[in-house]
């Protein structure tokens, strides 16, 4: 009897498992949305190496910032970051309908803003590869 049961809980823990994102983190000066050559063919790369990107997913572009400079400065910072990770993926033939744009700009971030590193890998635009639910 033990038998069944754990073979039905493997079964169901199986059946709710969700599909596992994929994540590339490209990262900024301060102030800055230039995107270096290194990162670009990082990027490039990594997208390169995502079988049926274009059939089978969507990318979500996350941009996040520092708090230097003040709330409005850090939206437009965030979106500016989001906008030049966007046009590589379009130079890249992706789609416009398969990206979708959230910029925190301060707002939620992942790293404490208290120190010198925490600020630094707050800089960042997370481009997130999900598979497409149908």
């Amino acid at each position: 009897m033990t038998r069944c049961l754990i073979l039905f809980v493997l079964v169901v823990n199986h059946a709710v498992a969700q599909p596992e994102q994929l994540r590339k983190s490209i990262y900024f000066d301060g102030g800055s949305y230039f995107i270096d050559e290194f990162q670009v063919k990082e990027l490039s790369d990594w997208l390169d190496s995502i079988p049926n990107l274009l059939e089978k997913y969507e990318i979500q572009l996350i941009s996040h910032t520092d708090p230097i400079g003040g709330k409005r400065y850090n939206q437009w910072l965030s979106r500016m970051r989001s906008e030049a990770v966007l046009q590589l993926l379009m130079e890249k033939d992706i789609p416009e309908r398969l990206i979708h744009i959230k910029d925190w700009g301060l707002e939620n971030p992942v790293y404490a803003n208290d120190n010198w590193q925490g600020r630094v890998m707050n800089r960042r635009v997370d481009v997130i590869v999900h598979p497409v639910a149908f």
